[in-house]
């Protein structure tokens, strides 16, 4: 099979580059606004292709495509908050184009949608019925309604062109090839614990996160491309840990004797996050399967070896 990915040299997206290459052709799309050359550099394949390209705009495509995994998009909030023009037009015109090249390719599409559009959520665990408790106008706003806007037009392309057409709602995803000045909360604790600089922690640490390997979502990425079923699907951990006990665990692991500090929370920042992952295990089969230690083991020691330390004050989660 032909796949295309777009936001392929991103964190998440360089990760099911390797993956595809088993057993496709894999073309990947990114124009490095947020992710990085170093992530696929290590890709050496002949059924490999990188296009340095802004999928805001047209993408032409001389060969078949079977399939299209949609993740372009600023993912951290230190990204979106720096860049919202850009991060509404990849979620709104972005999907938009390459939905279109899906449709005259007859490929099957994948948007990469986020545990966002359930913004400050009012029920724990979120299931995938839960409307949300976004605030539209609020510097999170960008990252939510386009991720809201790219599931509604997803759905009407699938209803009204009648294409096959899948929905993920990413949680929480973690593991090597985090950016570590990316903002978000394990690349900096880490980070942090490493260089004996105080973690950051944002309000008094009580806010919870559900933290998903790198591996195990990828696993669960492929399996609703290549199911039956159309509706959003939520894909993360539901093991879930409070700010400040994520932080203890870096410490602990890390063996760092970093300070905690304190910190305003930040406006609009989720007081919970949880997927409620039944309608995963009931129609794809998939379950996370790597805890939270393992993983967190795994991650510091490539950021050990491989990232170059250091602080972020801009700490999200």
């Amino acid at each position: 099979m032909k796949t295309l990915v777009t936001g392929g040299a991103g964190f998440i997206g360089s990760h099911l580059c390797d993956l595809l290459l088993h057993d496709h052709e894999v073309i990947c799309v990114d124009n490095l606004l947020t992710g990085s050359s170093s992530n696929i550099e290590h890709i050496d394949s002949d059924d490999f292709t990188y296009i340095r390209h802004d999928v805001t705009e047209p993408l032409y495509i001389d060969q078949d495509i079977d399939f299209i995994f949609h993740l372009a998009s600023p993912a951290s909030p230190i990204d979106y908050l720096e860049l919202p023009i850009q991060t509404l037009k990849v979620g709104a015109l972005g999907t938009h184009n390459m939905l279109g090249l899906a449709k005259k390719k007859n490929a099957r599409f994948l948007l990469a949608s986020t545990s966002e559009v359930y913004g400050d959520p009012l029920v724990n665990p979120q299931p995938e019925t839960y409307w949300g408790n976004v605030n539209p106008i609020g510097p999170r706003g960008v990252y939510d309604e386009a991720k809201r806007y790219a599931e509604a037009i997803t759905m009407a392309y699938h209803r009204y062109h009648g294409m096959d057409t899948k929905i993920a709602r990413i949680f929480n995803t973690y593991g090597p090839r985090m950016r570590v000045s990316d903002g978000r909360v394990v690349p900096a604790f880490i980070s942090q614990a490493l260089s004996g600089r105080p973690l950051t922690v944002f309000g008094d640490g009580s806010q919870t996160r559900s933290f998903c390997y790198v591996s195990d979502l990828i696993d669960g990425l492929v399996k609703l491309a290549f199911s039956g079923y159309n509706e959003p699907v939520n894909i993360g951990n539901p093991d879930e840990i409070s700010i400040l006990g994520f932080a203890e665990k870096v410490l602990a692991i890390t063996g760092s004797n970093s300070p905690i500090v304190y910190k305003p929370l930040p406006v609009d920042d989720p007081k919970v996050r949880r997927p409620d992952i039944s309608l995963a295990g009931r129609v794809l089969g998939w379950e996370p399967k790597i805890d939270l230690e393992t993983g967190l083991k795994e991650t510091i020691g490539w950021f050990g070896k491989f990232a170059q330390t250091g602080i972020s004050d801009g700490t999200r989660a």
